[in-house]
C-alpha cells in the first residue's frame, strides 16, 4: 500500500487540519469587508456589501455540489489507481464549473433583479448593491471553478493545497480591500474589485498547484473526459447532492422564519446562537472532508476493511472535535454571546437557549461525519432520500412541539433533525460497505 493511502491517525490529521485552518480565514475576511466600508461613516455601503455578498454567495452555493461530487469521484479513482480518470475528472469538473460561471455572467441582470426583489432596500443601498454585484459577477467562473478544483484536491487528500489557495485568496482580498477602499477611496466598488482579483488569482494558483495532472495527456483526452456513462453518473450524483442540500437549507431557512413569530428579541437571539452552529460546522468540516477523502480512496481500492477503518478513524477525531466544541460553548458561551451583541434583552434571551447549542455538536456529530462518509462513497441517492425523511421528521416535530413549548420547541425540532439524519444514514451504512465489496 502506498504511503499516501495508509490509514493512520496522522494521515487523518494531515488531511483535516489544513481545512480547519482554511475555514478560520473565512469569518476574518467577512469582518474586514464590513470593517473597511464601515470606515466610510455611512450605513448604506455596509448594507450594499452585505446584500450583494449574500446574494452572490446564494447563487454560487447552488453549484456547491460540484465540490462534493468531484471529491468523491476523484478519491475513488485515486484509490483504484486510475490515474487517467483522475486527470480527466479535473477537466470534467473544471469545464462544468466554468460553463456554470459564464452562464451566471450571461444571466446577471435577471439574477440581480431577483436578488434585490428578495431583499428590498432603500434606493441608495440598491444602487450601491447593483454596482457591487455588477463587478463581482465577473468572478463567477473563477468562484465556481474553485469549487471544482477544491473538490479534486480534497479527493486526492491535498488539503494543504486547499489551505494555500484559501490563504492566498483571503489574504490578497484583505490587502486589496485596505488599499482600494481606505487608500484609493474606491468605496463599495473597491471591495468588489478586490474580491474579483482574489477569485481569479486563486483559480490560477489552484491550477498551478494541480500542474502535475495538466502535464499528463489524459486531462485533454476529450473522449474520456466527455464519456457518456461517466458524464451521466457525474450528473446524477451531483443532482442528488443538490437536492439534499436544498432540503437542508430549507430546514435552516424555516427555522429562521418561524423564529420571527416569537418577536424581535427571540429572533435576534436565535440568529446569535446560529453563529455557534456555524462555528461547529467549521470545526467539523475538516474531519468530514477527511472522511470524504479516505473513505472514497478505500472504496476505490475495493477494501471493506479500509472503508470501515477510514469511517471509524475520521469519526473518532470528529467526536473529539465536537466534545471540545461543546465544552468551549459550555464554558465560554455567555462571553461569546456578549461579544456578538450588546443588547441586554438579546443577551438574556440567548443565554436561555444556550444549552441547545451545547447539545448541538454532540447530537449532530453522526450526521456531519456520515455526510462526509457518504460523499466519499458517492452514495448520493441515500443522502437525498435520508435527508427527505429527516425533513419530514423535522416538520412533524415542529407541528407537535412549537404549539406546546414555543421557541424551545423550534430548537428541539432542529436538534431532532440532526439526530434523524445521523440515524437514517447510519441505517444505510451497511449497504455502503457491501458496495465496497
Amino acid at each position: 500500500m502506498s504511503e499516501t493511502l495508509q490509514l493512520t491517525h496522522r494521515r487523518v490529521l494531515t488531511v483535516a487540519l489544513p481545512v480547519v485552518l482554511s475555514n478560520a480565514t473565512v469569518p476574518i475576511l467577512g469582518a474586514v469587508d464590513t470593517g473597511v466600508v464601515g470606515q466610510m461613516g455611512l450605513a448604506a455601503p455596509i448594507g450594499a456589501v452585505g446584500i450583494g455578498a449574500i446574494a452572490l454567495t446564494a447563487i454560487y452555493w447552488i453549484f456547491g455540489f460540484l465540490r462534493m461530487g468531484t471529491a468523491g469521484f476523484t478519491a475513488q479513482a485515486h484509490g483504484a489507481g486510475r490515474k487517467g480518470e483522475v486527470a480527466a475528472l479535473l477537466s470534467r469538473a473544471m469545464i462544468i464549473g466554468l460553463c456554470a460561471g459564464f452562464m451566471i455572467v450571461a444571466l446577471q441582470f435577471p439574477l440581480m433583479w431577483l436578488a434585490l426583489q428578495t431583499a428590498p432596500a432603500s434606493a441608495e443601498v440598491e444602487t450601491m448593491a447593483r454596482s457591487y454585484m455588477g463587478i463581482r459577477i465577473y468572478g463567477a467562473p473563477a468562484a465556481i471553478g474553485i469549487y471544482a478544483l477544491t473538490g479534486w484536491m480534497i479527493g486526492l487528500g491535498r488539503t494543504r493545497s486547499v489551505l494555500i489557495v484559501q490563504l492566498w485568496m483571503n489574504g490578497l482580498n484583505i490587502v486589496l480591500d485596505l488599499w482600494f477602499v481606505l487608500g484609493l477611496e474606491w468605496g463599495v466598488e473597491g471591495v468588489a474589485i478586490a474580491t474579483l482579483i482574489a477569485e481569479w488569482s486563486g483559480l490560477l494558483l489552484g491550477l498551478w498547484l494541480c500542474r502535475d495532472a495538466l502535464n499528463t495527456p489524459a486531462w485533454k483526452d476529450w473522449p474520456r473526459v466527455f464519456e457518456r456513462a461517466q458524464m451521466v453518473r457525474f450528473a446524477r450524483v451531483n443532482r442528488d447532492i443538490l437536492l439534499r442540500s436544498v432540503m437542508l437549507q430549507g430546514i435552516f431557512m424555516s427555522f429562521v422564519f418561524l423564529g420571527a413569530r416569537f418577536g424581535d428579541v427571540t429572533l435576534a437571539a436565535n440568529h446569535v446562537l446560529l453563529q455557534f452552529l456555524e462555528i461547529t460546522a467549521y470545526a467539523m468540516d475538516g474531519f468530514a472532508i477527511a472522511a470524504e477523502t479516505l473513505v472514497g480512496q478505500a472504496l476505490g481500492a475495493r477494501s471493506v476493511a479500509r472503508v470501515r477503518r477510514a469511517a471509524l478513524m475520521t469519526s473518532f477525531w470528529g467526536l473529539i472535535s465536537v466534545i471540545l466544541t461543546a465544552s468551549a460553548f459550555a464554558f465560554f458561551g455567555p462571553w461569546i454571546i456578549d461579544l456578538m451583541t450588546t443588547a441586554p434583552d438579546v443577551r438574556i434571551e440567548a443565554r436561555a437557549y444556550l444549552p441547545y447549542m451545547i447539545a448541538a455538536p454532540l447530537v449532530g456529530c453522526a450526521a456531519w461525519m456520515l455526510d462526509g462518509i457518504f460523499i466519499g462513497a458517492t452514495r448520493s441517492a441515500d443522502m437525498r432520500n435520508m435527508m427527505a425523511l429527516s425533513a419530514v421528521i423535522y416538520v412533524i416535530a415542529l407541528l407537535i412541539l412549537m404549539p406546546m413549548i414555543g421557541n424551545h420547541g423550534l430548537w428541539v425540532a432542529l436538534l431532532i433533525s440532526f439526530v434523524a439524519r445521523g440515524i437514517t444514514l447510519g441505517v444505510r451504512y451497511p449497504s455502503l460497505e457491501r458496495a465496497a465489496a
